[in-house]
């Protein structure tokens, strides 16, 4: 248990300030479409396919190539264009343009999810968050055996009763044994999203997972043609009635097909595991991925996100999560200011110790010292 102690301080005090942040966005991102200050971002969604169509037709005219349109939905009431150039722009409903931006500085919402999942560095800010998520499930289960030693002096607290290393360390017993439930599942499921591979190890007793199979658009057809946005969503209508559109993408490389994203009722996450591909320039449907036919293992992935960002279970587990968060971030900052602190004021009585004070003596009294 000592050697775990040891362990779990040590590694708590070089990597607690990223877990601290990973807490703090990740508790701000609950909120995220509450954050998005824009005109329209609380209108309820229309579901409206004829004026989708429309827009998605002048986007598609635009002189700015489109990546993918994300459509308004339940909690945010603007449809969100990503161009090709990564600029982007919100849109109302009826087509409206309420926000344009060049860089995701420009709005709070796109860097801070940016910061949570990437840290800003791309694919290998992507592993590092993940290997934090390893860590931080370290910690809650050696926090949980090295707690129960000290059951005894149980007194949650939301604050330490005074910032001193001792009172530090009884603040974060107590809390990280308190939030430990919601610390591992936040952990857990964010470690399974970015890093696919322990996902699948960890959810392979429920069956293999197949692997998406993206079509492609048959050899000598028209490259870069504009697709008829009324004919792709009337073959979804007619092939997922009760799905809700949620994201187009159109093809990033030659031969690859327009991918419509739906969310059928029974899905959890917000923009659906529903696929189906068309052709570009024939809008013929090339393939479809419905989560119905994916096996228990996909369907228990699906669950990851809406679980982990508190997509689901309304407004209790939207609390939850953020207490979670807010947790993480207190454990994660307090610990490693404990930590070094408590180290500082060991070197510091070290130095005391080989170099005493000698105060200068007074005038007339030789060489004694004045005690």
């Amino acid at each position: 248990m000592r050697l775990l102690a040891q362990l779990h301080r040590w590694t708590g005090a070089l990597a607690g300030a990223l877990l601290a942040l990973l807490g703090l966005t990740g508790a701000l991102l609950v909120w995220r479409n509450r954050l998005t200050f824009v005109q329209h971002a609380g209108d309820a969604p229309r579901h409206d396919d004829a004026a989708l169509a429309r827009i998605l037709d002048a986007l598609a005219q635009g002189a700015r190539p489109v990546d993918r349109v994300t459509f308004a939905g339940d909690g945010l009431g603007v449809h969100q264009v990503v161009f090709a150039d990564g600029s982007g722009a919100y849109l109302s409903q009826g087509g409206e343009i309420v926000a344009r931006w060049t860089s995701i500085w420009q709005r709070p919402e796109l860097w801070l999810f940016d910061l949570h999942h990437r840290l800003l560095l791309g694919d290998a800010g992507e592993t590092a968050t993940g290997i934090a998520g390893l860590i931080g499930l370290f910690f809650v289960v050696s926090g949980v055996l090295l707690w129960w030693r000290m059951r005894a002096r149980f007194r949650p607290r939301p604050w330490p009763a005074r910032m001193t290393p001792g009172a530090i360390v009884h603040h974060h017993r107590d809390l990280g044994i308190l939030t430990a439930p919601l610390l591992f599942l936040s952990l857990l499921t964010g470690v399974m999203m970015v890093l696919p591979s322990i996902g699948q190890l960890l959810l392979s007793p429920l069956g293999q997972e197949e692997r998406l199979r993206v079509p492609e658009v048959p050899p000598g057809h028209v490259t870069g043609a504009r697709p008829d946005m009324g004919a792709m969503l009337a073959s979804a209508r007619r092939r997922f009635p009760e799905a809700e559109p949620r994201r187009l993408q159109w093809p990033r490389k030659p031969g690859a097909p327009v991918t419509l994203r739906l969310r059928q009722p029974f899905e959890w996450t917000p923009n659906g595991r529903t696929f189906l591909y068309f052709d570009p320039a024939t809008t013929a449907v090339l393939g479809e991925a419905d989560p119905v036919d994916a096996g228990a293992a996909a369907w228990a992935r699906e669950k990851l996100y809406p679980v982990h960002a508190a997509r689901t279970g309304g407004l209790a587990w939207k609390l939850a999560m953020t207490a979670s968060g807010i947790a993480l971030a207190l454990l994660g900052s307090l610990a490693v200011y404990g930590f070094w602190r408590t180290r500082w004021n060991i070197r510091s009585a070290a130095r005391r110790k080989r170099h005493p004070y000698r105060p200068a003596s007074s005038p007339g009294d030789g060489d004694v010292t004045i005690p």
